[in-house]
């Protein structure tokens, strides 16, 4: 019976996407042909409604079809129209859903920084242009050595969609290790942590660089499956029991503040020595976590 539950709960989604994505789109393309400042205002206020309709109706359905537990321990003062840097772990693209189940209507919408080829994605591309997610381009070592101009690009890119989130309640999404955690990949990088990669500094920089003392806080956000990393398919076929997500609000360090990441190795070693903190904590924070 758990392949009808998968179809049955999939095609609910599906139609939960199909329902929403169309005003989504029309709300947009306002937006973008009136310019004015109070029709602007007033289509954000319209996509984030949309937005946070189609994440608790996507939330509803996974805990119809699921009993999967969600535990949610909040160490912050969350405001609905905050300017959030929100830092997670990353093992399963059930993060995701479990993440938009935690904070969703807590604080504004989560956006990520995706890939530009996920623009191509039926209706969800489209979605996320609408919502003003930024496409990230992304070079190989190759393109970079024939075209050295390309490498500052994706700086560009992040600086662009944050002068965008300086006028609109915002929590920027960051997921620090770059991928999901996998043993393979914790091996070959030889990952100083149990139960997390190793984190990159980078985009965190490029964000506090470009929005600044705009961010209210960060909040640090730790995804604990007890049982191990389930699939989306593990999580419809309910066989995910548990799933414990931590959230702490913590301020923006006024060391990370106000310098060049690219350019100043001190102001990159303060800012890489800082995550790395973080992330010793978190990893001590999982094994408690995993074992409560």
């Amino acid at each position: 019976m758990s392949w009808l539950r998968i179809a049955f709960g999939t095609l609910l989604l599906a139609t939960n996407t199909v329902l929403h994505v169309p005003p989504l789109l029309l709300v947009a393309v306002v937006k973008a042909i009136l310019p004015l400042r109070p029709i602007r205002r007033a289509c954000d206020w319209l996509l984030m409604a949309i937005a946070a309709s189609w994440i608790g109706i996507n939330t509803t359905l996974i805990r119809w079809f699921t009993s999967t537990r969600l535990v949610i321990d909040i160490d912050a003062r969350l405001q609905p129209d905050g300017h959030y840097l929100v830092l997670s772990n990353h093992q399963t693209w059930v993060d995701i859903p479990m993440l938009q189940a935690a904070l969703n209507r807590r604080v504004p919408l989560l956006r990520f920084f995706l890939k530009s080829q996920l623009f191509w994605v039926p209706l969800l591309g489209l979605a996320w242009w609408a919502l003003d997610f930024p496409f990230m381009k992304r070079y190989s070592r190759q393109q970079l050595e024939k075209r050295p101009e390309l490498a500052g690009r994706d700086i560009e890119a992040t600086r662009r969609a944050c002068a965008k989130f300086m006028h609109i309640p915002v929590s920027v999404m960051n997921f620090v290790e770059g991928t999901r955690f996998t043993p393979a990949k914790h091996q070959q990088q030889a990952s100083p942590f149990t139960y997390l990669l190793k984190p990159k500094a980078g985009g965190i920089a490029f964000v506090l660089d470009a929005m600044g003392r705009a961010l209210h806080s960060i909040l640090d956000v730790t995804i604990v499956y007890p049982d191990g990393r389930p699939t989306m398919i593990d999580l419809f076929a309910n066989r995910v029991r548990e799933v414990r997500v931590k959230i702490r609000e913590r301020p923006i360090p006024a060391e990370l503040l106000g310098g060049d990441y690219q350019n100043d190795p001190v102001f990159r070693e303060r800012v890489q020595g800082w995550l790395n903190d973080l992330w010793r904590e978190k990893d001590g924070l999982i094994a408690e976590l995993r074992t409560a």
